[in-house]
């Protein structure tokens, strides 16, 4: 865990604060970039704890404690300002709706606005993950937002294997030849393509399959708005 510290803001700032929690350090910086431009003026903090992502990957999904810690981290940004928790990992997103009831406070997942918005994009919806602990929580959330709407949406998953552990080792080209290569394979089945991961957003403007390419950090961000 990392204290919270505050991303940049535009002008003075109005209301309580906007937490985020991460569990990959690295992307805190661009999602603070993107609350300055949607949310200008208001003070950002930034929470990491990389350990959530690496307890989920070892237990195939967050074990109890993570819920746990969920909860602490919306106690500590309500004592730090903030209004509002948002949860950028999509592995522990799932845990972090279980956490609402418990918290103090709104927390919100990175990843739900996507799901809403790739649901109105087509009827099948290709979902692109790097790691199997995000491709189930993230096809799940299209599952449930289809089924909020009513609509009748097939989903199709594929898991990018090897891709995040080349991020994670310091070779973002080969992350990204992985990911894209994920993407070509599903442009041909699918209506629309959702990647899981606030991390995969980096691959966008290289895809180019004729089919949309939607990624979780400006509409996550933006539901703070």
């Amino acid at each position: 865990m990392t204290a919270p510290t505050t991303g940049p803001a535009t002008g003075p700032a109005t209301g309580p604060a906007i937490a985020m929690l991460h569990t990959v350090p690295a992307l805190a910086a661009p999602l603070a970039e993107l609350a300055a431009e949607l949310r200008p003026g208001a003070r950002i903090l930034h929470f990491a704890d990389e350990s959530l992502l690496q307890d989920t990957i070892a237990n195939d999904g967050p074990p109890p404690h993570v819920l746990r810690r969920l909860v602490s981290y919306a106690m500590y940004a309500k004592e730090s300002g903030a209004g509002t928790l948002l949860v950028t990992c999509s592995s522990i997103g799932e845990a972090a709706e279980q956490a609402r009831p418990l918290a103090e406070l709104p927390i919100l997942r990175i990843d739900e606005p996507m799901a809403e918005e790739a649901v109105r994009a087509g009827h099948r919806i290709g979902v692109l993950a790097t790691l199997a602990t995000t491709l189930g929580p993230t096809t799940r959330a299209v599952q449930r937002a289809a089924s909020r709407h009513g609509a009748a949406r097939e989903v199709v998953p594929h898991l990018c294997d090897g891709a995040f552990d080349a991020l994670r080792g310091g070779d973002p080209a080969r992350h990204d030849a992985l990911v894209l290569d994920g993407f070509g394979r599903l442009t041909g089945q699918v209506d629309v393509v959702v990647l899981a991961q606030a991390s995969m957003a980096r691959i966008v403007t290289q895809a180019d399959g004729g089919v949309p390419v939607l990624s979780s950090p400006r509409s996550g961000v933006a539901q703070l708005a």
